[in-house]
């Protein structure tokens, strides 16, 4: 037999092989009482699918993470986020519960067993992993600079070419200089209580940008582009993930595995509808080969 002979012989018994596979599979179901006995006894995730929904801590008042909408229904980011796990779970995005919850409560609350999980923009930094476990980022913020659309010097160029001409509003915190001479080294600062007063500067004319969350620039200018421009400049990226009760190695997998199929894989549906309605971009092309994820 020569060499061409043995290929077809072998590209045969490959093709044999996947179509077995391929009906092995299609028969095999997933059954979430058989895979949650798989967990260990103590595990977050048999409980979760015991008890037959998810309970997920988060907030109301901050777009576009989490938030109500004109029809009063609790919306964002953050939100789609405990849906995609509800959907893993149960094949059920509407089986969560959302309870309400204070920035300063998003750890003990999930400490003390109040929620299975806290989705809430959470900036994952070394100190918070001490207290519990973060899931894989499913989000990079970072400060970027919002202008006026009708502004001469309405983008990052021109704000910096300006030099210390150029007025900034940001958010009044010990980091606040710092962060804004990051980008932009002679640039006046104005510090200022509250964000809304941060927004409202810039647009009684007081600065040339505010310096907000990015993902603040992106919903507004999306949202309202004859009120708001993207200046097109962002830095300091912060990691944002939900956190989880510590010592519980199958809740944390199972959580992980499904934001990463839901941002990386063929079931990116509900993922990408959220990133386009909340920050106006489609999310990048997702390419079958090399894992980049």
């Amino acid at each position: 037999m020569n060499d061409t002979s043995k290929r077809r012989d072998f590209l045969k018994l490959g093709m044999a092989g996947l179509a077995t596979a391929g009906v092995v599979a299609a028969a095999a179901t997933v059954d979430a009482k058989k895979a949650a006995a798989q967990a260990a006894p103590d595990s977050l995730l048999r409980t979760v699918l015991d008890r037959g929904k998810l309970i997920v801590g988060t907030g109301s008042t901050n777009a576009p993470w989490h938030f109500e909408n004109d029809a009063g229904e609790l919306v964002g980011m953050d939100i789609t986020m405990g849906r995609i796990l509800a959907k893993g779970l149960f094949d059920d995005p509407t089986k969560v519960e959302f309870v309400m919850q204070d920035p300063a409560q998003r750890i003990p609350n999930v400490t003390t067993n109040k929620v299975d999980i806290t989705i809430q923009f959470m900036t994952m930094t070394a100190q918070r992993s001490q207290l519990i476990n973060f899931s894989r980022p499913y989000y990079v913020e970072g400060v970027a600079l919002l202008t006026l659309p009708s502004a001469e010097n309405k983008t990052f160029d021109k704000l910096l070419a300006a030099g210390s001409a150029t007025r900034i509003s940001i958010l009044q915190n010990v980091d606040a200089e710092t962060s804004v001479h990051f980008a932009l080294p002679d640039a006046q600062v104005m510090q200022i209580d509250t964000q809304a007063n941060v927004l409202q500067a810039l647009e009684s004319k007081r600065v040339d940008a505010a310096a907000v969350d990015l993902s603040t620039v992106r919903w507004l200018a999306s949202r309202n582009p004859d009120k708001y421009f993207d200046a097109g400049k962002s830095w300091y990226s912060m990691l944002y993930g939900a956190a989880l009760r510590q010592g519980d190695l199958d809740w944390l997998t199972y959580v992980n595995q499904t934001f990463t199929i839901a941002m990386f894989g063929h079931e990116t549906a509900l993922y990408d509808a959220a990133f386009k309605d909340y920050f106006g971009l489609e999310p990048p092309a997702r390419h079958p080969g090399f894992p980049v994820i």
